[in-house]
């Protein structure tokens, strides 16, 4: 059995950070029937990666990185206190190398959430909730050395606690949240990955009618197994700031980004630009 290579796992690494879903709607939870939806166009174009000490510098063998993917998030309220979310991306990545081009088009892996808050409990409504989602493996995951993966071929369940705050009537808002990831080990490819620890603060508001948020976020992993044997140089690490733009357009709201990571390892390097369009239904509209 062969494991993907390398440059497969560079391309897939790509978007994996590139559409987690955000708090697009704020940090409150949705009441019952109302929500969102969101559509993202996402693309990084890289040359460069983080190696295994964290040292920045070109991707081996004059590899050429490109993704190019499409994410739809939504999130409706079910019942007061709990929202559930969806995800659903499609990916076009493309690797060049001295060995040639290899691509691949078709759908990822897809992410289910389920988020509590505590009017639930019959609490006041206040900015705090406990989130827990699943991450399935959707995408095509192929050990062929000529194939880039879909998806990472296991499945992975994350814990997050989320905070905010609104500072109305000011039009400013901060939030964040932390979370834990339990990693499934790849059977396919006799791969284990590290557990990981993830964490995302913003801060938006509006000037006028446009609107604005500005984040950190960053991810720390442990040490993965391959064919059962801890290796201890593979922990993924990444930490980027980003910053986004929108303004209404229609009936939702279309905006723009560019993502920045500077401090990683095991991870692509090089700026990401995204293009979104926003769209909620209910009282908030």
């Amino acid at each position: 059995m062969r494991s993907p290579p390398r440059a497969g796992t560079t391309i897939l690494l790509l978007v994996l950070w590139s559409g987690l879903p955000e708090a697009g709607a704020g940090q409150w939870v949705e009441r019952p029937a109302e929500g969102w939806a969101d559509l993202t166009l996402y693309h990084h174009d890289t040359q460069q990666q983080y190696g295994r000490e964290g040292e920045r510098g070109d991707i081996p063998n004059a590899g050429h990185a490109v993704a190019t993917s499409v994410f739809l998030t939504g999130a409706v309220g079910l019942v007061r206190g709990v929202d559930a979310w969806i995800q659903i991306p499609i990916h076009r990545l493309r690797y060049d190398d001295f060995a040639g081009t290899r691509e691949s088009l078709g759908f990822g892996d897809p992410r289910v959430y389920l988020r509590v808050g505590p009017e639930l409990f019959g609490l006041p409504a206040v900015p705090v909730a406990l989130r827990a989602g699943v991450k399935w493996p959707g995408g095509d995951f192929d050990v062929d050395a000529e194939v880039i993966p879909l998806g990472e071929g296991q499945r992975d369940v994350e814990l997050l606690l989320e905070v905010g705050r609104s500072f109305h009537p000011r039009p400013l808002w901060t939030m964040g949240w932390i979370g834990h990831r339990w990693r499934a080990p790849n059977v396919t490819a006799a791969r284990d990955p590290g557990n990981e620890l993830f964490w995302y603060w913003a801060v938006g508001g509006s000037l006028g009618r446009l609107g604005w948020k500005g984040a950190l976020e960053g991810t720390r992993g442990d040490p993965w197994r391959i064919q059962s044997i801890l290796i201890p140089t593979t922990p993924r690490e990444l930490t980027q700031i980003f910053f986004t733009a929108d303004w209404p357009v229609g009936p939702g709201r279309l905006g723009g980004g560019i993502r920045v990571p500077f401090q990683g390892r095991n991870m692509p390097a090089g700026s990401a630009v995204s293009v979104h369009y926003f769209m909620r239904w209910g009282d908030g509209d």
